[in-house]
């Protein structure tokens, strides 16, 4: 049964309302909010409990078998270069080739660089001891100090995979993971420089870094103050110190690689290797798995000494990371197999004004999440659910239009990151700035890089529809 326009309307709104008020007010994970939002989403349009569940599972099923070792691999990654101290090389590097006259702009490129296979989050709490370092000796105010590395952790989270909100909207929309690496890049350069350009001009005020002094016990998103990631040894392997030891190109290394492979391989047509079999070879490297799993591989050669217990306590510490982000990725795959299921997009299109509002509508909707819940993940993947339907009468059904449109939900996931977003807390409790500082300067960065990557993306489909 197809439910009628209003029905569609109410199921779509109390579904989207639910997952907000719930992960903000309640406090409740992601994962139980938008599954809950699907029976909610699924009973309300009249689909038998049965029906609801199975779909559900279906829709969970299909994006764990596109995402599922793609984020599992991009987590690994990430903590094995944190181990082996390739990130802090990799910023040591670029800060002695820009020097430090140049150092806000120099953090700003070590966190667009190293927030490539790192979250942000942990990027910012690996780089945070650099951090103070660089502000004290620079004489610069942490403020911009700390917003330019914030700012360039932040604009390719949002933005390109393996990072899970960029990564579940290419799977259910079937954009080609190069592709959108490629343009995110070119739309999260622009974005980056904003961000640091707002951190120099709003923070110059600012105090010094021997002024500041962090505080303790501030609340994240969820409630709880921010846990750094390296803990106690019995439980979890500590970073290794002797991170001079390592040179710049192995520490690129395992990051530079599989975004090469994975880009390169959308610029080549396998099907028209035939007999060139050494370049089908090469080409299946930019499978993003092969390609994530080689830049693990490659990772693993950054560390001095490898013992069985550490290893086994990485991957261990991999896995739990990457469970978190899978059980949303999935929920969010199940909430849009409903959405689908109740044709729910046929409804929206037939009564809303979608057809001159293009790129702007993605844009907008996951703006409105993101403000709302903190989540830039949640606010993708929720926000993706809902427009892949919409998606022909938004015009943006062919072509390079579901690229676009997830380039246009990045950019809208940047804004506005505040106090409901654990990120906001980790950047205010690591460098010490209280809260007002971190609305003006961090905050305020964020709207304007929304505003920036949304223009440039715009800029794109001038030339790209």
């Amino acid at each position: 049964m197809q439910p009628s326009f209003l029905q569609a309307l109410l199921c779509l709104s109390t579904g989207v309302t639910l997952i907000v008020v719930l992960t903000t007010r309640y406090r409740v994970h992601a994962f139980f909010a938008l599954l809950l939002s699907c029976l909610v989403v699924g009973l309300g349009v009249g689909f038998p409990l049965n029906d609801v569940v199975a779909t559900a599972k279906d829709g969970f099923g299909n994006i764990m078998k596109s995402l599922g070792l793609i984020i599992v691999l991009g987590t690994t990654l990430g903590v094995v270069l944190e181990y082996t101290g390739s990130t802090r090389v990799m910023a040591a590097y670029i800060l002695k080739k820009i020097g430090p006259r140049r150092a806000a702009a120099a953090i700003s490129l070590t966190g667009f660089i190293v927030g490539l296979p790192i979250f942000c989050d942990s990027g910012f709490i690996v780089l945070s001891g650099l951090n103070q370092s660089l502000a004290k000796s620079s004489r610069i105010p942490m403020a911009v100090i700390a917003v330019s590395l914030a700012t360039g952790l932040y604009s390719v989270h949002c933005l390109i995979p393996p990072h899970p909100g960029a990564a579940a909207a290419a799977g259910t929309m079937g954009v080609d993971f190069g592709r959108l690496i490629v343009a995110g890049v070119l739309v999260a350069i622009p974005a980056a420089v904003i961000g640091h350009c707002w951190a120099r001009y709003a923070g110059r005020n600012g105090m010094s870094a021997e002024s500041l002094v962090p505080s303790t016990q501030p609340a994240t998103a969820s409630g709880t103050p921010p846990t750094p990631l390296t803990a106690n040894q019995d439980d979890h392997p500590t970073p290794q110190t002797a991170s001079q030891e390592i040179s710049p190109f192995r520490a690129f290394l395992p990051v530079i690689t599989p975004i090469l492979l994975i880009a390169l391989k959308s610029f080549f047509l396998v099907e028209h290797t035939t007999g060139l079999r050494w370049l089908s070879i090469f080409l299946s490297l930019g499978d993003p798995v092969i390609a994530l799993l080689t830049g693990v591989l490659l990772a693993f050669t950054g560390g001095r000494s490898w013992n069985r217990i550490v290893i086994g306590r990485l991957l261990n510490d991999s896995v739990e990371k990457a469970g978190s982000i899978l059980v949303i990725i999935g929920a969010g795959g199940a909430f849009g197999a409903i959405l689908a299921a109740t044709k729910m997009g046929e409804q929206l299109s037939a009564h809303l004004p979608l057809a001159g509002m293009g790129i702007f509508f993605p844009f907008l909707l996951t703006f409105l999440l993101k403000t709302a819940q903190g989540s830039s993940t949640v606010a993708i993947i929720t926000a993706a659910s809902i427009v892949k339907p919409l998606l022909p009468a938004l015009g943006l059904a062919s072509g390079n239009g579901p690229l676009l449109c997830i380039l246009s939900m990045g950019a809208g996931s940047m804004m506005i990151s505040h106090a409901n977003d654990a990120y906001f807390w980790v950047i205010a409790r690591f460098s010490g700035l209280d809260m007002r500082t971190m609305l003006k300067v961090y905050s305020m960065a964020t709207l304007f890089m929304g505003l920036t990557a949304y223009g440039t993306v715009y800029l794109f489909s001038r030339f790209l529809s």
